[in-house]
């Protein structure tokens, strides 16, 4: 068994006790119905704000492990998450805004009057925000196993019991998050340990951002070759398939779109998102370095790692290089100290997000209409609880890399959820029926390749599990269209407002 590190762990009890009393000093009254506050806190308040609430285990461990194993490939990741967000930005951002409903299925009922569609995608929600989980929980597992020197299960365990003290205590003192606050603290934690990597090995470490290229130069030919060049570790298309899932699945994303509610005009809502591209950009231009960095100090001490051990280590390949270039204790547990907190922050904002889709959207809607706010509280947190539970059954064997896993929760936000939004607001002839029906296809589409793709290799070829958006949305649409186009029409004063009031100048 490996020794203890406490010094990550107190380290840690400090930033969450410290975020606790930034929640508590700066939580605020006058909020929206996610817990933000709905005015003007400037563009790169909500820029920061926006960033935060993106950045995810996901970014913090799996990008730069995607890069550590393949290279160039991964640029995918980042085109595509990134790319969503111009996507947004063009083709919903204002129209939703203008739209005026804070959660997905506030947003399908009000614009296709129909209580089936709003439960379809609460539970589509719910099933997001599950796998989204479990990556977090995976992060979560990593760093707890790496800290104690135990069993990856026990400290996954470990792990979601800090995680759910943490939410309770929270709920308990009505500590909000101060966003902006934790974007910095995430990003510092990011780029300074970074800056020490690249110093340690020799390379410019006040922008090692730009020196990642000449660690790659620095490799044996055949090393660099296969980490360089594009299609060493898939094709052509399964490039373009995921990073166009990526985008349109970011874009369907239900935390993401719930930003364009939360401020109070379109100029913001725009100008936020273009701060929060340039926040994201700073991590994800740094992700690669720790990838490239690895790879430069496994050549230079002659390491040879396996496939298999290389993917072993990949999702925490941030902590690893830090401790392999010899950097101080204290760096290194930032660095893990800032992806317990990417994912804490991520699992916990899912789980009131989806047990809030399963009190109100399920139980209240379908259940027990008279149900009264205490009531629906209990049923949240018997909710969360299971939410938990489930997650971390998934989680003990976990399908892939953290950045993978994740890329599922967008296929299938991209698959259902962007194409109804997106003819919802830009067809007024979208009908209920036309949306069910696609978010059905869609849905099939998704998990088709992951249940039945061992029995039907070239399904699993055509829709890779992480980027099945490439057809499947543009399958989607064009089933809610044609559906839409032989069902009866949507009534006239949702297309009238539609006209006046989401299309007006």
């Amino acid at each position: 068994m490996e020794m203890v590190k406490y010094t990550p762990f107190f380290l840690l009890c400090i930033i969450l006790i410290v975020s606790l009393v930034v929640g508590m000093l700066t939580r605020r009254q006058d909020s929206g119905g996610y817990g933000i506050q709905v005015r003007s806190i400037g563009h790169a308040s909500i820029g920061a704000a926006i960033a935060s609430n993106w950045m995810s285990a996901a970014s913090f461990l799996g990008i730069a492990g995607v890069f550590f194993l393949n290279g160039y490939f991964a640029f995918a990741y980042i085109l595509g998450w990134t790319g969503g967000y111009v996507l947004l930005l063009v083709l919903m951002g204002s129209q939703l805004r203008r739209f005026g409903k804070y959660t997905a299925p506030d947003f399908v009922e009000a614009r296709y009057e129909s209580p089936v569609a709003r439960v379809f995608s609460a539970v589509i929600t719910i099933v997001i925000s599950v796998i989204y989980c479990v990556a977090q929980y995976k992060g979560l597992g990593l760093i707890f196993a790496w800290m104690f020197g135990i069993d990856y299960t026990q400290a996954l365990v470990f792990g979601i019991l800090i995680t759910l003290v943490y939410l309770l205590i929270a709920g308990a003192l009505r500590a909000a998050r101060n966003q902006q606050v934790h974007y910095l603290i995430l990003i510092l934690s990011f780029v300074i340990p970074l800056m020490l990597i690249a110093k340690k090995l020799g390379y410019n470490w006040l922008v090692p951002q730009f020196s990642y290229g000449s660690a790659l130069k620095d490799l044996p030919a055949q090393i660099s070759n296969d980490y360089l060049f594009p299609w060493t570790f898939g094709s052509p298309y399964e490039w373009i398939a995921l990073c166009f899932t990526l985008m349109v699945g970011t874009a369907g994303l239900p935390h993401v779109l719930s930003r364009f509610y939360t401020v109070p005009n379109n100029r913001d809502a725009r100008w936020g998102v273009v701060w929060g591209l340039f926040f994201i950009g700073l991590l994800y231009w740094s992700a690669p370095a720790f990838g490239a960095f690895a790879q430069n100090w496994l050549v230079r001490s002659g390491t040879v790692l396996d496939p298999e051990a290389a993917r072993a280590i990949a999702d925490i390949i941030v902590i690893k290089v830090a401790e392999w270039v010899g950097l101080n204790e204290i760096f290194v547990s930032i660095l893990a100290i800032g992806g317990v907190m990417a994912a804490i922050s991520t699992i916990t904002g899912l789980l009131v997000s989806g047990a809030g889709a399963i009190s109100y959207d399920i139980y209240y809607r379908l259940v027990n209409p008279n149900a009264n706010e205490r009531h629906l509280l209990l049923v949240a947190k018997v909710s969360t609880l299971l939410l938990a539970g489930l997650v971390l059954v998934i989680a003990v064997n976990p399908p892939g890399l953290i950045a993978q896993i994740t890329a599922v929760a967008f296929a299938l936000a991209g698959n259902t959820l962007f194409p109804v939004f997106l003819l919802g607001i830009w067809w007024d002839r979208t009908n209920k029926y036309g949306a069910i029906a696609g978010m059905t296809v869609g849905t099939i589409v998704t998990f088709a390749p992951l249940l039945v793709g061992h029995l039907f290799p070239m399904l699993r070829a055509i829709l890779p599990p992480t980027s099945s958006a490439l057809i499947g949305a543009p399958l989607v649409i064009l089933t809610m269209i044609f559906v839409s186009r032989f069902t009866p029409p949507p009534a006239e004063h949702v297309r009238r407002f539609l006209v006046d009031k989401v299309h007006s100048p």
